[in-house]
């Protein structure tokens, strides 16, 4: 077996209507009904489902927490725009811009949190 991409992860969400204010106000995310009460937040040829904290909509899911998520999403809009749009909408950056090495190479990034504290790392590869 050879993994080629993710297609999507799971976010676990105290709030759904937040969540998505948030992605979509922030990141500029698109929020899509993905089945009736079912939403996910879509970027590229990726997707971040949503699921409400204490209602199980994947009984494969053991043991659902909010806040657990932590993880990087890539742009190519340069850093210092992207901090300066952090800042005009009022995300607290925790730590940043920072170099780290990244899964194709060396990457800047600024880390903050969303509304359920996942860590939230946005990043530009270094060429």
């Amino acid at each position: 077996m050879r993994i080629r991409a993710i297609d999507h992860f799971v976010l676990v969400v105290l709030d759904i209507e937040a969540t998505i204010k948030f992605y979509t106000r922030v990141l500029g995310l698109e929020a899509r009904e993905i089945a009736p009460g079912r939403w996910a937040l879509f970027f590229g040829n990726q997707k971040i489902n949503l699921q409400q904290l204490h209602a199980s909509v994947d009984p494969q899911t053991r043991h659902p927490s909010r806040g657990a998520g932590d993880f990087c999403l890539l742009t190519d809009i340069p850093m210092a725009d992207v901090v300066s749009h952090l800042e005009q909408q009022d995300v607290k950056i925790i730590n940043g811009p920072v170099q780290r090495a990244g899964a194709t190479g060396p990457i800047l990034s600024v880390y903050f949190y969303d509304p359920d504290e996942n860590l939230v790392e946005v990043s530009n590869l270094i060429v």
